[in-house]
């Protein structure tokens, strides 16, 4: 307590602070260690993963074993330290950003009931229907402000009622994936607005459970955590904790953030007028809005920030950065076999052959839903397309429009964004498709804005460790810690207006074919049942 009192009012026993950043992915547990000086650069000194398991019991269920989680945890903060050299007396704070939806349900003595329900486990798809039904549409906008999805924490209550009821009569606690590790950090349950979004259950307009959600499933309010804001300190290093992880008891625990929230901090994305466009094995569209922004359809996420009375706008994609790892693995045999004699990424060599091919692909399209699609179309029956092959089109013809489908269904998600009013100025771009000008430029094209990347991508990671900052005051505010840290390189590109005016129809195209196979996917669908 007297140490944190310290930081907090003598400014000047701030310079020499470090930070620590967690996150938790459903593939590992990243730690980082972030310096917080009042006269030098802030610089991240060291950084340490620790890898997780998947388990997948059933085709379309995703499950993790929160004690893994905690293991991670454990072991990522244990491999920082050591690397870094660092006292634990030294750290200020720290803060989580962690996977979002996932349900992890508690006992009353706080033991781990069974396994959580992930946020990409599609088990409770009944339960969706069911909620719709009961609940209505337009009430779920309303209450809640997003539709029924599998993906989210409340079908997956109403899963274990139905299918689990011994399970679900000893619930006392339901907590999110990073408030697990809080929770075991702290020995309080907690949660906060941005995290909290993803459930459901929360009332994301004005920040708090959704008492009519709630009420309509019938699910005990008993059963939730008390809801933070971001830079809130939710708890503190337990002595069990701090004998388990080499932290120092009485170190600060902040809120934290959910991950697509830490990551737009990340890279600075705080503000209206900004974009974040993550690249990975799937693709997001983050926009920030300093008011809730509903969308009556439901095509788009609506999410608190971790930034106070700030909202953000989601779409998400499912297969972009996978949809280029599927063509290079089952379409690019040449050029894997040539990078690996070459010493060279095969993915770079995939690229300089796209960009030798003109705007559009010479008429060909590729559908980027391998895996299904979220946004705009909801629909886990889409499939991928390649449409308007010709004679005339090689390999380097289907890269191109594979980039150039992912590349349209981002700007999907920023045409609704900017239906309902957003304003779209810059991209900051992030993720492994970020790393490529070629797939940056055309991302400036397509999306017609103007498209940054950051110095150094350190991900959500770095986002919780700025959110840990501000939140015991080594920094005035999220914002204030963005600027003092998220530079940008000087290699801004903009938007060719040649290129604007013929991408501009060709995602007119683009965009027409959904509808028009829309019934076919379902028929195919039903075959393969």
């Amino acid at each position: 307590m007297t140490r944190l009192v310290r930081s907090i009012h003598n400014r000047d026993r701030m310079k020499d602070s470090l930070i620590l950043g967690l996150d938790l992915g459903t593939s590992g547990v990243k730690a980082l260690l972030l310096t917080v000086d009042g006269s030098a650069p802030n610089r991240i000194i060291a950084e340490a993963t620790a890898g997780l398991p998947l388990s997948t019991p059933h085709p379309g269920w995703s499950e993790q074993d929160p004690t893994d989680w905690w293991r991670g945890t454990v072991q990522a903060i244990q491999d920082v330290l050591a690397r870094s050299g660092a006292r634990p007396g030294d750290i200020a704070g720290l803060a989580l950003s962690g996977q979002m939806h996932g349900a992890t349900l508690l006992d009353g003595e706080g033991q781990v009931l069974r396994p959580a329900i992930l946020w990409n486990d599609q088990r409770s798809g009944p339960e969706c229907a069911l909620i719709t039904e009961r609940v209505g549409f337009a009430n779920l906008i309303r209450w809640v402000a997003n539709p029924a999805l599998a993906g989210f924490t409340a079908p997956k209550i109403l899963w274990v009622r139905r299918h689990e009821p011994d399970i679900y009569r000893r619930i006392s606690t339901v907590l999110l994936p990073k408030d697990y590790i809080n929770y075991r950090l702290t020995g309080e349950p907690a949660t906060e607005a941005s995290d909290a979004s993803g459930t459901l259950l929360f009332d994301v307009v004005h920040r708090r459970w959704s008492e009519e959600m709630l009420g309509a499933l019938e699910i005990p309010r008993s059963f939730l955590p008390q809801v933070y804001e971001s830079t809130d300190i939710v708890g503190r290093i337990t002595t069990e904790a701090a004998a388990a992880t080499g932290l120092t008891q009485g170190t600060p625990v902040v809120a934290g953030g959910a991950d697509n929230a830490c990551a737009a901090v990340g890279m600075g994305v705080v503000r209206p007028g900004q974009l974040l466009t993550s690249l990975g094995t799937s693709g997001t569209v983050v926009a920030p809005s300093s008011e809730p922004r509903l969308d009556p359809q439901a095509r788009l996420h609506t999410f608190c920030h971790a930034v106070k009375d700030t909202w953000y706008l989601m779409g998400v994609v499912l297969s972009a950065g996978g949809s280029l790892r599927w063509f290079r693995d089952t379409l690019a045999t040449e050029e894997r076999r040539q990078a690996e004699a070459e010493g060279r990424d095969a993915y770079d060599l995939i690229l300089d052959e796209a960009a030798a091919v003109p705007r559009g692909s010479e008429g060909l399209f590729f559908l980027p839903y391998l895996t299904g699609e979220r946004t705009p179309h909801g629909d886990p029956d889409a499939r991928g397309v390649f449409f308007g092959l010709s004679l005339r089109h090689t390999r380097a013809h289907l890269a191109r429009s594979v980039l150039e489908g992912v590349t349209y269904a981002l700007a999907d998600s920023a045409s609704i964004m900017r239906e309902l009013g957003v304003d779209i100025q810059t991209i900051r771009a992030t993720g492994g498709g970020a790393r490529s000008p070629f797939w940056r430029q055309m991302q400036a094209d397509i999306l017609n804005a103007r498209v940054a990347t950051a110095l150094a991508d350190a991900g959500p990671a770095f986002g919780a460790a700025l959110i840990a900052g501000a939140g015991v005051n080594a920094f005035p505010s999220i914002v204030e810690a963005v600027d003092r840290t998220v530079t940008m390189s000087g290699d801004l590109l903009l938007p060719k207006p040649d290129a604007v005016t013929v991408y501009r129809q060709y995602h007119e195209l683009y965009a027409s074919l959904y509808p028009a196979l829309a019934d076919r996917f379902r028929a195919v669908a039903r075959l393969f049942s």
